[in-house]
């Protein structure tokens, strides 16, 4: 049934600066669809600029309140507090942790947060006992004398927001022991205190989680004041029809839901400017992705508008101001440069130059009380392109401020390089793009940008944010664990749940479409999957315009009669700090930049090295052994406390040294989770009072994942106070003890592998001095990591040089620290859509590593193999409205083309990826690698490596395989080890490429050796 024409709805943007509202006809598309618009200045109470914009908009459409059907709300508000550091709307939040044995102890709360953020944020931070393992088990109870000490803490500071976290706790199904301690909190703080858990801000991965619901606590208070002044503009506008605010995702939250989880609404302003746009643009058909440039009063925007016309998603990694967060976001850059953006000006006397610095602050709403065209004393970016004759503005109280031609000039060229320096960051490759600009503040965009092929400025386009709040849709999500005997049924009961919720929320029955579904199954867990389905539909005009459920008394519900409800007028307040960034890397020149190298060739690990290694790290995991950026982080805080990392050479050490083999044992899950304690460290003294002796270095087990950097921890003057070894047992990471290079020279003897001691680091250990046969020692490892909680750390019998010389898989922290700089440098030139070549460049040339495809996540399979259950991950060939540009799947450095590649590919995993697979336009089916050569899948987006907990549907990868060390390929005992028949496949090994060597950062960059 057509919507009529009196069935209007009603979209507003809620800016820093300006309130932007459209009236539009459901039943039309493109610029026909806006009845009315109006651009209000946005109050200091919320409220006023909201109610002066629908005020003007009903009356020039003559329009009753009454047939308004529905009021959607986007607003930058939130994400402009986190952007310009205001610390009168972002609370100081105390931050709980249930953790107990030592976990987190090395990497604390806002430990990667930009330190501005931090000072605001952080108030106070306790740990609690408690915490469960990745199966729901206990690590420690709750103890409530302990909750309730800490409550007293948090009262004695006055804090009134709090955040609670839990090791694991999105797997707490029976003891959810975050609600239990929100409840005894909640009890002695009161209920005007804001308690947010963890598990229902963000999944597993314990350091975004944690960043995300510190981030949600602090917003809620402001939160909440800006919802009630939507309340109280639509009382005073009579409006009775539903209230929804956009979310990140671009669908619609009830005003209860964002109270909640405000974090959820933090990037709706730029998804809706992307959406907006899209619905807009005289190209609406258009095959190519465009670049959404919005510029408001406050920040500037960018995102990719897909040629599907929705936005471009982030990578397995995003960020929200700085802070990194683990749940999909729409790509989108935001920097503090707006039309309310404050401008210093300083005079270098000596050069006789003058020196801009622009944002992050802004007047924002206090525009036209603080610029100077309007009277005011404050410079700002607008009064800049007035007195340079390039904007215009209304009123009768504008006057060309008097700024001397210098600063006109300095100011000018300072925005342009902002903008192209915004726009080249979310580049994949250094081609032209094509611009869409939108936003109020749209006049501080030149005509021209460096990088960019056209501008097109749509119609509406100063309140694209608001029709892409108009346009918005209502939508439901839902998952469930489940047996694999019972899959198809669960989904099909997922799916009706999933449909009802969403009807039930407000969409149109009927019309509710799934635009998501995945069943997968999940590592690690045998026998169980994953099933999941996300719906949007349109809104139910029709049910809201017969009165039901009235929007004022559907808000009333949801947030109470507050003592707040009287007008709120902000007043501003910057934090500004000299204190250096968290971000990882700091104004590195990755072009030039020159690891430190001793006169004695002892490599002294920095932090820009320490980056390097965990992204080269992660990709030599081939998907295994758990992302590194945990272990980084301990890394990165040890170094600026002053402790010391050392990497030296194997033949830089006396022929008498012995240098001991540590790992990480279990699911590269804990990785993300269970991060610190003394698992490795309590191993290795264990294996000292074994074997009655000491060791001159660590060697790392495997150079992939986490465990290539943990072992450097361990090394560091912080702990056993010795080196590291620039090498490891496997060139990559593998998923089994025995899969060692130094038992390729055993003749089968695993016993030459030990002793080897296991530690929990809850104070169990266990040695293991003789065993039958491998799998003898797999099998009782295996038992015994599931018994410490799927993790623990292990040493096994140390080396000595002479062995690690023949047997080792020598200089492979080199190769894993040149992966990662290759990554950087990618990045800082705008071409992450040749990063393989770089790769490939590093890992040895066209003869040693290729890709072989490029495409979309499009599910995880659960298939039996020799008798057992694995994982598989399916790509799928990207769709021409997916591509980004012409070159996406055409072939470069042993890539294949988009004629002669296949169109999907199929990745068996363990831990690590096994088998590639490949079917072909013409049915043919091919195996392209198998273990032991490293199969890689890596973020299109960002050239980073893409591990096994990462694996979600939609996300953009390319895949690449590269040779193995020749100990794993030149005999027929070492495949046998590690081989595809060790993982139950019955193929024959064929050599991805040829293995050409590693180049020792030391020797290239270090004194020669001392003969």
């Amino acid at each position: 049934m057509a919507v009529d024409t009196q069935k209007l709805i009603i979209g507003v943007d809620v800016g820093g600066t300006n309130t932007d509202a459209v009236l539009l006809n459901p039943a039309k598309s493109g610029s026909e669809a806006v009845i009315s618009s109006y651009k209000a200045t946005t109050g200091a109470d919320v409220t006023t600029g909201i109610e002066e914009a629908i005020r003007v908009l009903l009356k020039d459409a003559n329009v009753q309140p009454s047939q308004v059907a529905s009021l959607m709300i986007g607003t930058t508000h939130l994400i402009n507090a986190v952007v310009e550091r205001d610390a009168s709307r972002l609370s100081k939040v105390a931050v709980l942790r249930l953790t107990s044995q030592g976990y987190l102890k090395y990497t604390p709360p806002f430990i990667d947060f930009p330190t501005d953020l931090k000072n605001i944020m952080n108030g106070y931070q306790g740990t609690l006992s408690g915490g469960v393992q990745i199966d729901g088990t206990l690590i420690a109870p709750v103890n409530e004398e302990e909750v309730l000490r800490e409550a007293e803490a948090i009262k004695e500071r006055g804090l009134r927001s709090v955040a609670v976290l839990g090791v694991y706790s999105p797997m707490d199904k029976k003891f959810a022991q975050e609600e239990h301690v929100r409840r005894v909190l909640q009890k002695a703080l009161g209920e005007e205190v804001d308690i947010v858990c963890s598990k229902e801000i963000a999944g597993v991965g314990v350091l975004a989680r944690e960043n995300a619901t510190i981030l949600n606590a602090s917003i809620m208070r402001f939160a909440k004041r800006t919802i009630r002044g939507f309340k109280r503009a639509m009382r005073g506008l009579q409006l009775t029809c539903p209230l929804y605010l956009t979310s990140s995702s671009g669908q619609l939250l009830s005003a209860d839901e964002a109270a909640r989880f405000p974090i959820q609404i933090f990037s709706s302003g730029p998804t809706n400017s992307i959406r907006g746009a899209a619905f807009l643009s005289s190209k609406r058909d258009s095959n190519e992705s465009r670049f959404v440039v919005d510029i408001g009063g406050t920040t500037s925007d960018v995102g990719v508008l897909l040629p599907n016309g929705f936005p471009r998603l982030a990578g397995s990694v995003a960020e929200i101001g700085g802070v990194k967060v683990n749940f999909a976001l729409p790509q989108v850059e935001s920097i503090g440069l707006g039309g309310g953006s404050m401008i210093h000006v300083s005079k270098d006397n000596n050069s006789n130059t003058t020196k801009i610095t622009i944002g992050p602050e802004s007047v924002g709403q206090a525009l036209r009380q603080k610029a100077l065209c309007f009277g005011g004393d404050v410079l700002t970016s607008t009064d800049i392109m007035v007195a340079a004759g390039k904007a215009e503005m209304s009123g009768t109280d504008v006057k060309v401020p008097t700024v001397d031609e210098a600063t006109i000039a300095a100011a000018r060229l300072k925005m342009k390089r902002m903008l192209e320096d915004h726009i080249d960051r979310m580049k994949t490759s250094p081609e032209p793009c094509q611009i869409l600009l939108v936003g109020g503040g749209a006049f501080l965009c030149p005509s021209e940008l460096e990088g960019v092929a056209s501008i097109e400025v749509p119609a509406f386009a100063n309140v694209a944010n608001a029709v892409g709040a108009a346009v918005a849709e209502i939508g439901a999500a839902s998952e469930a664990v489940v047996d694999m005997v019972d899959r198809e049924k669960a989904l099909e009961d997922v799916k009706a749940n999933v449909i009802d919720q969403a009807v039930a929320r407000g969409a149109r029955e009927g019309y509710v479409r799934i635009i998501e579904e995945e069943v997968a199954g999940l590592p690690y867990m045998e026998g169980k999957f994953k099933v999941a389905v996300k719906v949007a539909g349109p809104v139910d005009y029709e049910r809201f315009l017969d009165g039901t459920p009235s929007g004022s008394e559907a808000i009333d519900a949801a947030l109470g009669k507050d003592e707040d409800d009287e007008v709120y007028i902000e007043k501003k307040q910057w934090e500004v700090t000299d204190a250096v960034d968290s971000k990882p890397v700091i104004d590195v020149d990755h072009v030039n930049y020159r690891p430190d190298i001793d006169s004695e060739r002892i490599w002294n690990v920095s932090e820009t090295d320490a980056y390097y290694l965990s992204i080269g790290c992660y990709i030599l995991g081939c998907a295994g052994g758990g992302t590194p950026y945990g272990p980084y982080l301990q890394a990165r805080q040890m170094l600026r406390e002053g402790g010391k990392i050392r990497i030296v050479d194997v033949d830089d050490l006396p022929d008498d040294m012995l240098a001991v083999p540590v790992a990480a044992m279990g699911s590269p899950v804990l990785a993300i989770e269970r991060l610190g304690g003394s698992m490795i460290l309590d191993a290795v003294k264990d294996l000292q009072e074994h074997m009655k002796t000491s060791f001159a270095a660590v060697l790392t087990a495997e150079i992939g994942g986490a465990n290539g950097l943990s072992p450097m921890m361990l090394s560091s003057s912080r702990a056993l106070n010795n080196f590291t070894l620039d090498a490891d047992l496997m060139g990559r990471a593998f998923p089994a003890f025995q899969m060692s290079s130094l038992y390729i020279g055993a003749n089968g003897d695993i016993n030459h592998l030990l002793p080897a001691v296991i530690s929990s680091g809850e104070g169990t250990t266990m040695t293991i001095s003789k065993a039958k046969d491998s799998n003898a020692v797999d099998q009782l490892l295996r038992s015994a990591v599931m018994t410490m909680g799927f993790g623990a750390g292990i040493a096994a019998r140390p080396a000595g040089k002479k062995e690690l010389k023949e047997y080792g898989c020598l200089r492979s922290v080199s190769l894993a620290w040149r992966l990662g700089r290759a990554v950087c440098q990618a990045r800082a030139r705008g071409a992450i859509t040749t990063v393989h070549d770089d790769l490939i460049r590093e890992f040895g040339g066209p003869q040693a590593a290729r890709k072989v495809f490029e495409g979309k996540i499009t599910g995880i399979e659960q298939r039996l193999y020799g008798g057992r259950s694995q994982g598989t991950l399916v790509i799928e060939k990207l769709k021409d409205h997916e591509k980004e540009n012409e070159e996406v799947g055409s072939g470069s450095s042993g890539a294949l083309s988009d004629e002669e590649g296949p169109e999907k590919l199929w990745i068996p995993f363990v831990n690590e990826n096994l088998v590639v697979e490949a079917t072909y336009p013409s049915g043919e089916k091919r195996t392209l690698a198998t273990v032991p050569d490293l199969i890689m899948v890596l973020d299109l987006l960002t050239g980073e490596a893409v591990g096994v907990p990462e694996y979600r549907y939609g996300l953009k990868v390319f895949v690449m395989v590269a040779a193995a060390h020749p100990l794993w390929t030149s005999t027929e005992h070492a495949l046998a080890i590690a081989g595809p028949r060790a993982f139950g496949y019955d193929i024959d090994f064929k050599p991805c490429g040829t293995y050409t060597g590693v180049k020792s950062v030391i020797d290239e960059f270090g004194p020669a050796r001392k003969e």
